[in-house]
């Protein structure tokens, strides 16, 4: 019995690795976010093209610390729920204990 569980525990938790909506992110933002959406895709393609060898340490770290920014506040906007396989693992071992 407990190799079944096991075996069902293991399936399950590789079947949702990541809980996130499939719909359309672009369709889901308001106006103001797409516009935003839209700056920072055409600032990604400046940085893109940049050439960094003849920049200084300092320049290439602004722009590192920018692209964080634009990463950082890009997850935000994704409203997206993400469980870790460790994380389904632990609940699922969870719930099989108390049942």
């Amino acid at each position: 019995m407990k190799k079944v569980l096991t075996i069902l525990a293991i399936f399950l938790s590789v079947q949702f690795v990541e809980a996130t909506p499939k719909n359309d992110p672009k369709k889901e933002l308001t106006e103001a976010q797409q516009l935003r959406l839209a700056e920072m895709e055409q600032r990604l393609e400046e940085i893109k093209a940049m050439d960094f060898k003849s920049m200084s340490k300092d320049e290439v770290k602004s722009v590192r610390l920018e692209l964080k920014e634009m990463k950082k506040e890009a997850k935000q906007a994704g409203n997206g729920v993400y469980l870790s396989v460790g994380a389904i693992i632990i609940i699922l071992l969870l719930l099989i204990l108390i049942l």
